[in-house]
């Protein structure tokens, strides 16, 4: 049976069908041809595994997203980047990096915030030389961080997967993120002296005072959503709530760029994100539901064991595993069906679970690029027209420095935990 259900589940999701859908046929196989048991617990535990009060706060992050960059927080974000990095060699380059490190902070995702970027500023890159596959390359590299830096849907799933505080997973999330945006800085500088694109200009302060005047207001979410959960204000679910009433207010009253009308179109896209984000998840409680009774996860916790009592060197292999499985599914997915599986062995081994969720996130977010699925470069893609080869190439000096980074956390967990102990 297990062997049916993930040879099912493999040979679907090549056959190109949707990763939900053949999460779910593949238990369906199981569940008709050899348990013999009604298909409607399918659906009774799709609905148990999203029933739960933290994953309100996914449809809410998706609107904070939403009415943020419908209310002109993107542009200003942009415009911030820009006089802070912009006159430096790769400028442009850098502006994207730090563009999504920022938009990350408000969207919580890596597709949402490479579209963001993409549609910003891959036009403008264009006019001031960099090649179009290199910009479209460099703005799927930088939606990675989407994921990582909080507030990261992705860590409100382990969170509640894993039993793990949401809170202290969002603030371990925010110096690898920002360590990614610093290595995409400096390979960026790199490409534009190889490229012979000069530096713009010379570095303002005032440009930069006024810059930051002007997006200040976006640049407060951050600070209200940790802030306020560290302060014991609410919890991480209403942090998500009182984000996207924050963004009405700002994109409302003081950007004064969101309108009634605007409203329909910005609920719909947060309904779509929300019951496409829902639905792998659901889809990924029953497959996990189905390895656990099939003892998978027990099987493969003692084949690692046999193989190594090293935490270093199972680090190493769940982020191989980790960068492949990347590719193929959705990161949610992903988290919803390895977690159960992983971290118990990887508690067995005395590796910190917080560690772990935001390790394993971090390579699921560098999956994004990695070919042959990644799914920021389909984004990329999709948004400038070139085609897919042509952007996987341009991505690979930032796949190089981002598993770089990878690297540099996996042996030192302090770049992780240091922030979240310090806080508690």
């Amino acid at each position: 049976m297990e062997l049916v259900l993930l040879c099912t589940f493999l040979g679907l999701t090549f056959l190109g069908v949707p990763v939900a859908y053949a999460l779910g046929l593949s238990v369906s196989v199981i569940l008709y041809h050899y348990m013999h048991m009604p298909q409607v617990m399918i659906t009774q535990v799709m609905y148990s595994g999203i029933d739960s009060f933290s994953f309100m706060a996914v449809p809410f992050f998706m609107l904070a997203g939403s009415f943020m960059s419908a209310g002109g927080v993107t542009k200003r974000l942009v415009n911030f980047s820009q006089a802070l990095v912009g006159s430096f060699t790769g400028g442009l380059a850098q502006v994207v990096a730090v563009s999504g490190m920022f938009f990350a902070a408000i969207s919580g995702s890596s597709a949402a915030t490479t579209a963001a970027i993409g549609s910003t500023m891959v036009d403008e890159m264009e006019k001031k030389g960099y090649r179009r596959e290199l910009a479209t390359g460099i703005v799927a590299s930088g939606g990675t961080v989407g994921i990582v830096i909080p507030p990261s849907i992705t860590l409100v799933v382990y969170g509640v997967i894993a039993g793990s505080s949401i809170g202290d997973l969002f603030v371990g999330g925010l110096v690898p993120g920002l360590l990614m945006g610093l290595t995409m800085c400096v390979v960026s500088y790199f490409i534009a002296k190889k490229e012979g694109i000069p530096a713009e200009g010379s570095f303002s302060f005032v440009n930069l005072l006024k810059a930051f005047k002007d997006s200040f207001w976006a640049l407060m979410t951050p600070v209200i959503i940790i802030g306020g959960i560290y302060g014991g204000i609410f919890t991480p679910t209403e942090a998500a709530a009182v984000a996207a009433v924050y963004g009405i207010f700002v994109g409302f009253f003081i950007y004064r760029e969101l309108t009634l009308r605007d409203f329909p179109r910005i609920i719909f896209q947060a309904v779509m994100g929300t019951t496409m984000i829902m639905f792998i998840v659901g889809a990924a409680k029953v497959f996990g539901w189905m390895l656990t009774n099939l003892e998978i996860p027990h099987h493969i916790g003692e084949y690692i064991v046999s193989l190594t009592n090293s935490p270093a060197m199972f680090l190493i292999m769940m982020n191989l595993l980790l960068l492949f499985i990347g590719t193929l599914i959705n990161a949610s997915a992903a988290v919803v069906i390895l977690t159960p599986i992983f971290l118990p062995v990887a508690t067995k081994l005395g590796i910190d679970p917080l560690f772990f969720g935001v390790l394993m996130v971090v390579n699921l977010a560098i999956g994004c690029i990695t070919p042959p699925v990644g799914l920021d470069l389909f984004v990329a893609s999709a948004i400038t027209k070139v085609p897919l080869e042509k952007v996987m190439r341009a991505s690979v000096p930032y796949l190089a420095a981002l598993l770089g980074a990878l690297l540099l956390m996996t042996f030192c967990p302090p770049i992780i935990t240091f922030l979240p102990n310090l806080l508690q």
